[in-house]
């Protein structure tokens, strides 16, 4: 009885401590949202409220198998099965998806539940503009070179349609019950796939969804090995060390990634990945405004460069992906009433930053205006500036990286009835033949950068492929499967016509993409 006590009392004295750990974090990121900063999350659509729930719902999971096993050992005293010390280790019950070893009917269970903490619309908010508002909007003002006008409409235009899909995918994950209340039947994008695939193929549309966001976040890391390559190659144009060079230096520093357990420890850098991209964004604008007079307006026009166009639609489109992490997300939110208004917001925001920030960069260098725009500064700030940019992208590189092998330690190599033997063993640490396989992912994101060394054409073909079709294709395609006899005429309009558009997008910018690193590829052979 006594060590039930004292198990109970700790379970409350750390309950307690991480919330105030919780409330100081939401404060520090609402103060740094109110003053304009960034932090470094998963640029394509994670989020830190995400990450930090895996580590909180490891703790909660210990805890309660902890408290569980010491109520068994204190209902059976010192027989055989209750020896009141054996099953205390709380590791070797932990379950990797958090859900721990109490039954469903745990009265703990419920309180740790209600207990959990819940993000605000504020932060939610703030983890939405982190995965919309990354390092990756270096590459806009590329997109304006061949898009001129069209190209800011197009920025316009796909925040409208990346906010309503993702509404749209947010109403798919609730039903009416006899009541005519929304109840929240689903938790996450797969499910929502699932749901659309069943009765006849009721997992394919999970794995559907799984692929691309494989494939999304495979080659985001595949684009930060890649930025870091080339910014390093102009920051240091005497030094006789090549873009591929430089991007093998890059990825030993990045092998450590390999043995991440969890995010914690990445977390940490938040801050620093914060300031960093607020360093940047004040030197690259502060540098345009100061050659406000020699804008080029004239060189801004209503064409588009028909070959080169569409690969900027993937570029805009993959710098307003967040849409896989948004169930998470708006689940997490105490007033889930609010993710609508939050959406609208925080899309506006990235819409109107987004649109000068490429408008004043294009501006200042015009045609001469390159795939990540900080390589046009002059070289007295431009080392400075990449070197700042190079740090943000390492640090950001894990968060990528992580939830990939998350994602397919789950789909192949978890739970028993896969395909493949778990990854970690009966006390939960990594086993060698998964170490393997987390390197092997890390050497494949290196040996994809040197051989596809091109930012642009990378970041439009992930946009194309991945982007179009998490954005665009799939929410309208659910919506209108799911709730299709809820609709009004003008919602079903409004799907089909993102089905469409969306559609042709993804077909023509994945082809010119595709076109274009050929032709890069070849070129390179005959150097």
């Amino acid at each position: 009885m006594a060590t039930l006590i004292r198990s109970k009392l700790s379970n409350k004295l750390s309950n307690a401590a991480t919330s105030v750990s919780n409330k100081s974090q939401a404060k520090v990121s609402g103060m740094f949202a109110r003053m304009g900063f960034q932090a470094a999350t998963d640029e394509e659509g994670l989020g830190f409220a995400a990450c930090d729930d895996l580590d909180y719902d490891h703790r909660q999971g210990m805890q309660m198998d902890i408290l569980t096993n010491d109520e068994a050992g204190a209902g059976a005293g010192s027989g055989p099965t209750g020896t009141g010390e054996g099953g205390l280790d709380g590791d070797s019950h932990y379950q990797r998806d958090g859900t721990g070893l109490p039954p469903s009917g745990s009265k703990d269970a419920s309180l740790a539940e209600e207990d959990k903490p819940k993000i605000t619309a504020w932060e939610a908010g703030w983890n939405v503009t982190n995965a919309i508002q990354g390092m990756f909007v270096l590459g806009l003002p590329y997109a304006i070179l061949h898009g001129g006008y069209l190209g800011l409409f197009l920025i316009i235009f796909a925040a409208v349609v990346c906010c309503y899909t993702g509404k749209i995918l947010i109403a798919c994950l609730y039903e009416e019950n006899e009541d005519g209340q929304l109840v929240r039947v689903r938790d996450s994008y797969v499910d929502i796939a699932n749901a659309c695939c069943a009765p006849r193929f009721p997992s394919l549309g999970g794995h559907i969804v799984n692929v691309a966001q494989i494939i999304e976040l495979v080659m985001t890391c595949i684009l930060y090995v890649v930025v870091s390559g080339n910014l390093m190659e102009n920051s240091f144009p005497t030094l006789p060390v090549s873009q591929k060079s430089w991007a093998i230096i890059a990825t030993v520093a990045l092998l450590p990634c390999a043995f991440l357990k969890n995010l914690k420890a990445v977390s940490k850098f938040s801050l620093l990945c914060t300031m960093a991209h607020f360093v940047i964004n004040v030197l690259v604008i502060a540098y345009c405004l100061s050659r406000a007079r020699d804008w080029a307006w004239d060189k801004v026009k209503f064409y588009i460069d028909v070959k080169k166009f569409p690969i900027s639609i993937g570029i805009i489109v993959f710098s307003y992906t967040s849409q896989i992490f948004l169930p998470s997300l708006e689940g997490n939110m105490n007033k889930p009433s609010e993710f609508h208004c939050m959406m609208n917001w925080t899309h506006i925001a990235a819409c109107i930053l987004k649109g000068l920030f490429a408008l004043v960069a294009y501006l200042t260098w015009a045609d001469a205006t390159k795939e990540v725009i900080t390589d046009n500064l002059p070289s007295t700030i431009r080392a400075v500036v990449n070197l700042f940019l190079v740090a943000k992208a390492l640090l950001s590189y894990p968060l990528p990286f992580f939830a990939a092998v998350e994602v397919l330690e789950k789909s192949f190599f978890g739970d028993g009835g896969r395909a493949f033997p778990d990854c970690y063993g009966a006390d939960g640490r990594l086993k060698s033949w998964g170490l393997t396989l987390r390197c092997t992912l890390v050497v494949f994101t290196l040996l994809m950068a040197i051989y596809v060394p091109h930012f642009a054409l990378l970041m439009g073909l992930t946009g194309s492929l991945t982007g179009a079709g998490l954005c665009f294709l799939l929410p309208s395609l659910f919506h209108l499967k799911l709730l299709w006899r809820k609709l009004l005429w003008h919602h079903v309009f409004f799907d089909v016509a993102i089905f469409v558009i969306g559609g042709i997008c993804s077909i023509s910018g994945f082809i010119h993409s595709m076109e274009g690193l050929i032709e890069a590829y070849r070129y390179n052979i005959e150097e």
